[in-house]
């Protein structure tokens, strides 16, 4: 009974992972298939009057992407140099900012790292600390894992996506 029960919830556990890391794909493919619709000239609008622009919020989802390699123990950043200007500070900041040409390459890039190691982690991976918090920090809250961090990031997504949207042509 025992054994059947272990594999049960194993079974559970690799059927949430699953529909997590569902979601966070096609909110992902969502994302992507916008900034591939819209014109550099779209994303250079704001989203809002006085709210950020287009341009603003793919650096901004890049870096915040890109920030995920080392937070999931994947590897270092691939474009830390994007953190200053997209998370730091807001848009409009006079920062300098790459092309708009060169952000959607970096977007590809990122998504490209994270799918890879996203694929090859084991269910109990899934379930280990993420890089921003402490051993002992974890043994008082185990929720505190790599998976949940995909969660948060795809709430993340989805909120601006929803955004970005309003620069879409109708």
């Amino acid at each position: 009974m025992e054994n059947n029960q272990s594999s049960s919830a194993a079974g559970q556990k690799l059927l949430f992972i699953k529909m997590v890391l569902s979601n966070w794909q096609t909110q992902n493919q969502r994302l992507t298939a916008l900034f591939d619709k819209l014109s550099d000239d779209e994303l250079a609008r704001e989203t809002a009057p006085g709210r950020n622009s287009g341009i603003y919020l793919l650096g901004h989802m890049t870096a915040v992407h890109d920030a995920m390699l080392p937070l999931l123990g994947f590897g270092e950043r691939l474009f830390p140099e994007l953190e200053e200007t997209f998370i730091r500070n807001p848009d409009r900041s006079n920062l300098p900012m790459p092309l708009t040409g060169t952000l959607r390459q970096y977007w590809a890039d990122v998504s490209t790292a994270l799918d890879k190691y996203m694929n090859n982690l084991t269910a109990e991976e899934w379930f280990t600390r993420h890089s921003a918090v402490s051993d002992e920090d974890f043994l008082k809250e185990p929720h505190r894992n790599k998976l949940n961090i995909i969660i948060n990031r795809t709430n993340h997504l989805s909120t601006h996506l929803g955004q970005l949207t309003y620069l879409s042509k109708k």
